[in-house]
């Protein structure tokens, strides 16, 4: 399989064969996003329009904290707070409470930089396994090699796959295998679950848990697409 630019990212992310490649794709995202915005992105004046504008979920302001040192997250919050006081609290208390204010600050508890960026660089690197899923062989035995596709992504590459930037004539194939790569691990949850469960029955005191033994980590990975 020849590599590009554009493929090597999601070689890398299908070859680890670990855990569901949409959540690794994300992951790499929101790692790039994050380091981005308290490092280069503190000179580009058109970012700080948007952040301003968009804010941070509390995931990701924890994860710029973390990230960068605190000056750089300072600063960007001295911007992000200066916004808000012009642009998004009332201009004064009054004696009703402003309406469109209140939209406001609803719409900006609603949306964050990171996850925009998130959301629509996804849809890209999607793009791009569709693109080598439908010239390439090796490609395909490496996307059906995957463990699984969390229940939460499953829904997002099955739209995307039927889209313009899908699979086109391969939509068939395509669907069964990530039909396969869902409901397989699906069922073996469901198996191991039931078994974890019964091991608390006193019949079966002393038995091994075997694979069941971490199940409800993986149990909820798979709903939601987060480790707990």
């Amino acid at each position: 399989m020849k590599e590009n630019i554009c493929t090597i990212p999601i070689n890398d992310l299908l070859k680890p064969k670990d855990g569901c490649p949409i959540c690794r794709m994300r992951e790499m995202l929101e790692e790039t996003y994050v380091d981005f915005i308290v490092g280069d992105a503190m000179m580009e004046p058109n970012i700080r329009i948007e952040t301003n504008r968009m804010g941070f979920c509390h995931r990701h302001f924890s994860k710029m904290f973390t990230a960068g040192q605190k000056l750089p997250n300072a600063l960007i919050l001295e911007s992000h707070l200066k916004s808000v006081l012009e642009n998004v609290l009332p201009k004064n208390s009054g004696s009703k409470p402003d309406k469109k204010a209140l939209e406001r600050i609803e719409s900006l508890e609603r949306t964050c930089y990171v996850c925009d960026r998130i959301e629509k660089d996804i849809h890209h690197l999607l793009a791009t396994v569709f693109a080598e899923y439908v010239k390439s062989e090796e490609f395909r035995s490496l996307y059906r090699e995957q463990p699984f596709i969390c229940l939460n992504h499953y829904a997002l590459i099955m739209r995307d796959a039927s889209g313009k930037r899908g699979v086109g004539k391969l939509i068939k194939e395509f669907h069964r295998d990530t039909y396969e790569l869902t409901k397989s691990y699906l069922q073996k949850l469901k198996d191991d679950t039931t078994y974890f469960c019964s091991m608390f029955d006193y019949r079966n005191r002393g038995k091994d848990f075997g694979d069941s033994k971490d199940v409800i980590e993986r149990d909820i990975e798979y709903l939601t697409g987060e480790k707990p």
